[in-house]
């Protein structure tokens, strides 16, 4: 008789599909789904509900979810969180593109992160994610294992393609606090393209438009032999439906007050606010009736209010297609994603900009979750056999600081990932037993225009001459995003590293800012840069030649040639401190290296002296014949 025995962690039955799901969690709603029988499809909740609303109400004796919270956001405003995501890995400067919010936050100078003030104590945007999270969980869970189980064995969520680290790392951490095993962070996009199967394609480009509730993203994707690969992403973190909602109120505020007619702007308006958007997505008109304002709203006016709106999500779109050097008739298929796509001035727009109609069939709120449960069935291995391979890409360089205030790039933007790369470097000056290693994220050459992500110290270096130190520094991006950088001394083997959890994100605007100075500054960066290397160089020889002077001159020098290399090193040095153009500071390098050869070479002849005397010539000869 046989008995089946597993690996460790393994299941003793192969052929017992394991527990995956899929998770969109979305600014205003997110959602949960699984793969049946092949075929990927969205969970409800016990009342039938698929699409669960992204809010949380932290009562003073228990703490509600979803459905059940978001009926909380009129009679208790203060203590009902809603579009939580734009505040996830962000600071306390961040809190001002929300809005007018009715809820309070612990002032700056009492809170290193921001942390919102409920009946139940102090809540950070990472413990209201994990209690949504926690309830889509156990849909799939209670759905799926229907008791049998206690846990799920894998999980896959989505995050706008535009997430740096700290987002996606506040969304693992999140994840972990809800007790979820998280098997990859997804980017959006890519998952509503794999729901489309697109993925089953030869090949082909492909654009994703998702506007979400809180937040826009727009990826340019492409397919070879297998590979999904983002080509470029781009977006805005504060475009969405909920601004939509703002911008409707703000214009019947406007018509009411121009009928003599006062309201108060809040949450009770943009829900009214929103029901006549989602109205028009299925009808020509609809009628607002608000606090004894009434009038009519159609979908030519309600383009005109969005007008701007969709414009920032086109000139988004734009930017994408320059990154990924095409142009908007290369590209095969548009995908539509977020529910915020129903509103017809948004798909017109959509459809002019790229010549085509986009794919709309699926559901645009469920899409995303429907492709992150197809990769979270791969990627548990209920589908060992798939060749599906998924490709995102890092949205903004990432380096290091080197000498002179210059940034020394190790991975550029929009490198697929996961990646690692390595570079060395050495010490400047001599005896140097310890390098501050300084991370940056951007696209500029001067540490001062890029974004500071994390700073830690490699030491014990042993003494050496300035540049005999080998120290190899790596940077390594998983499959989420999210950066290690590690730094060794070869010769040593001492070692450093740290994982970037930096305590606030990027604002899309400053990614979008830094990429659009990147090109208008890049011939002046190229200036600064080629300056900064030349004041640097010029540091180095003055630094290497003042103590050899110090211990030669007198032995080796006229007092008229030292007065030559001394005339020649006040000229470098005030050329380093003024000059504005590089070949300044190397012309004046290049006249100290011509003043001082007769130095070195006299310093070198002494040291050849030195070390032969005592010596005969044969001794240095090769020994011929048998030994």
């Amino acid at each position: 008789m046989l008995l089946q025995i597993s690996e460790p962690g393994q299941s003793a039955k192969p052929h017992e599909r394991k527990l995956a799901v899929g998770i969109d969690l979305g600014t205003s709603n997110s959602v949960v789904a699984t793969v049946r029988s092949g075929s990927p499809e969205v969970l409800a909740d016990e009342q039938g509900d698929c699409l669960q609303p992204s809010v949380v109400h932290y009562g003073a004796e228990q703490i509600s979810v979803g459905r059940a919270a978001q009926g909380q956001l009129l009679d208790d405003p203060a203590n009902t969180i809603s579009s939580i995501k734009r505040l996830m890995g962000r600071g306390h400067e961040d809190i001002a593109s929300l809005g007018h919010v009715p809820y309070q936050f612990v002032p700056a100078s009492e809170s290193k992160l921001p942390l919102l003030k409920t009946a139940q104590g102090q809540i950070s945007p990472v413990q209201v994610s994990a209690q949504i999270l926690k309830k889509l969980a156990d849909i799939g869970l209670r759905s799926l294992a229907g008791g049998a189980s206690t846990e799920l064995d894998g999980v896959v969520i989505t995050v706008p393609a535009y997430f740096d680290e700290a987002q996606r790392q506040a969304t693992k951490d999140a994840a972990t606090l809800a007790g979820v095993k998280v098997l990859r962070l997804l980017n959006e996009p890519t998952a509503a393209a794999v729901a489309y199967g697109l993925d089953k394609a030869a090949e082909g480009t492909i654009a994703v438009f998702d506007l979400g509730g809180g937040t826009f993203d727009i990826s340019i994707l492409r397919l070879s032999r297998g590979v999904f690969e983002v080509l470029s992403t781009g977006g805005d973190s504060s475009l969405g439906g909920d601004d939509f909602d703002r911008a409707i109120a703000a214009w019947v505020l406007g018509r009411a007050a121009a009928a003599g007619i006062e309201l108060q702007p809040g949450r009770a308006l943009e829900l009214t606010a929103r029901a006549a958007k989602e109205a028009l997505a299925e009808q020509g008109s609809v009628a607002i009736d608000y606090h004894g304002w009434r009038g009519q709203l159609d979908r030519a006016q309600l383009a005109a209010i969005l007008e701007a709106l969709i414009a920032r999500s086109i000139k988004a779109c734009r930017r994408a297609l320059r990154d990924a050097d095409l142009a908007a008739e290369d590209i095969d298929n548009v995908v539509l994603v977020g529910g915020s796509t129903r509103t017809l001035a948004v798909r017109e727009a959509v459809a002019e900009l790229f010549g085509r109609q986009p794919l709309a069939d699926i559901d645009p709120d469920r899409v995303v979750a429907l492709g992150a449960a197809i990769q979270a069935d791969i990627l548990v291995g209920n589908k060992p056999d798939s060749d599906m391979l998924l490709l995102d890409v890092i949205p903004l360089s990432l380096g290091i600081e080197t000498m002179g205030g210059l940034v020394e790039q190790l991975i550029s933007r929009n490198t697929p990932i996961p990646v690692a790369k390595a570079q060395e470097f050495t010490t400047f000056k001599d005896g140097q037993t310890a390098m501050a290693i300084h991370v940056l994220q951007g696209e500029r050459d001067l540490v001062s225009a890029c974004r500071s992500l994390a700073r830690f110290e490699l030491r014990g270096i042993p003494p050496m001459v300035a540049g005999a130190a080998k120290i190899r520094v790596v940077f390594q991006v998983d499959a989420d995003g999210l950066l290690s950088v590690s730094a060794e001394e070869l010769g040593s083997a001492v070692k450093a590293s740290i994982d970037i959890k930096p305590s606030y994100g990027l604002e899309d605007s400053d990614i979008s800012r830094m990429l659009e100075d990147s090109f208008s500054h890049a011939e002046g960066d190229m200036q600064a840069r080629a300056l900064a290397e030349q004041q640097v160089e010029a540091e180095r020889v003055l630094e290497a030649l003042v103590p050899a002077l110090e211990a030669d001159a007198a032995a080796l020098l006229s007092e008229a040639e030292q007065a030559e290399i001394v005339a020649a090193m006040e000229v470098l040095l005030r050329q380093r401190q003024q000059a504005s153009e590089p070949r300044a500071i190397e012309a004046a390098i290049e006249q100290l290296a011509k003043v001082t050869d007769e130095f070195a070479a006299r310093r070198m002849d002494r040291s050849i002296k030195q070390a032969l005397q005592g010596h005969n010539l044969q001794e240095f000869e090769q020994p011929s014949g048998d030994s």
